[in-house]
């Protein structure tokens, strides 16, 4: 994956060089276009753009969302709230709470949380016949890989909660020690559906150890917290098949990402001991998310990812 990012990159480069005087010629055609541009971007920003501290997940939307189904799901919440609770107990062994629908191109979205442990956040899809209005409760599923990643992360905090009751307060400590916050329950709950996740980060597994361990939890979902810490000592994995990706957002409305304050941040999660074994990558917004995607990763934030993640061993 490094390599393909570096690749990319170089190619970029590359294309620039050889076009370069290509572009300057028409300079003037692509000033105009850019301001064009710019000018849609500011348009859709004060539109769309939110305080994270005021985002509720109100407005969000998917892409390519048929709103025709709109309608549908608001008539037939509770069949589509039964039919998903369905599908995670049977599929999943797991019980959950929908917390937002919303359309998709052909279908409906549905966010939801886990009760109890393994805790995470996800979401499933219920396909939808627009043309004739039926909803196909029977057809549930999930996107490939989306809730085994997130029952996996959850069982990863299972087996070592101290470690990460630890990066919990010390993530906490930043947030009140800086100009810093992170994102709220309600935004996770109702847009987000990462995983494991808390108000500063969420995890994202991958690899056989990962895998070998949702397949015990299929044929054991009362694995004690005890049983989870065995697995992981006797199967040990590499610190970048398990990532956390962290992100603050500046506290004030009027404050850019400030690099001082990323690289305090930065260095107090480094340094940091008797945190979890991961690869972590550490984000920091301006206090503007879009409403539209739930997102608030910009041009303008600031982030270390690969090749400088920090690897906990």
């Amino acid at each position: 994956m490094r390599n393909i990012i570096i690749t990319v990159i170089l190619a970029v480069f590359s294309s620039f060089s050889l076009y370069g005087c290509s572009l300057l010629e028409k300079n003037d055609q692509s000033n105009s276009e850019n301001n064009e541009k710019n000018s849609k971007l500011n348009k859709y920003e004060k539109e769309n753009y939110v305080s994270i501290q005021e985002y509720t997940g109100e407005g969000f939307t998917l892409r390519n969302a048929n709103k025709k189904i709109d309608d549908i799901v608001q008539e037939s919440r509770e069949d589509i709230v039964t039919a998903v609770e369905l599908f995670f107990e049977n599929q999943y062994n797991t019980q959950i709470k929908v917390h937002n629908i919303v359309s998709a191109i052909d279908g409906a979205s549905v966010f939801v949380e886990s009760i109890g442990e393994p805790h995470f956040y996800t979401f499933a899809i219920v396909p939808i016949d627009v043309k004739n209005n039926i909803i196909h409760i029977s057809n549930v599923r999930s996107e490939e890989g989306q809730v085994e990643n997130a029952i996996q992360g959850g069982l990863y905090a299972m087996a070592y909660e101290k470690d990460f009751k630890n990066l919990d307060n010390i993530l906490e400590n930043i947030a009140e020690e800086h100009p810093v916050t992170g994102t709220p329950f309600k935004v996770i709950e109702r847009v987000k559906g990462n995983g494991y996740t808390t108000p500063y980060y969420f995890i994202s597994t991958l690899g056989d150890v990962f895998d070998d361990l949702f397949e015990q939890y299929m044929e054991n979902p009362n694995m004690t917290k005890k049983e989870l810490n065995n697995y992981f000592t006797e199967n040990e994995f590499d610190p970048d098949t398990l990532s956390f990706g962290i992100e603050f957002y500046m506290e004030d409305q009027k404050q850019k990402p400030n690099e001082e304050v990323y690289d305090a941040i930065f260095k107090t999660i480094e340094e940091a001991p008797n945190i979890p074994k991961g690869e972590y990558y550490v984000f920091l917004n301006d206090n503007f998310i879009d409403r539209i995607r739930g997102i608030g990763k910009k041009e303008n934030t600031i982030e270390k990812t690969v090749p400088n993640g920090i690897i906990k061993k």
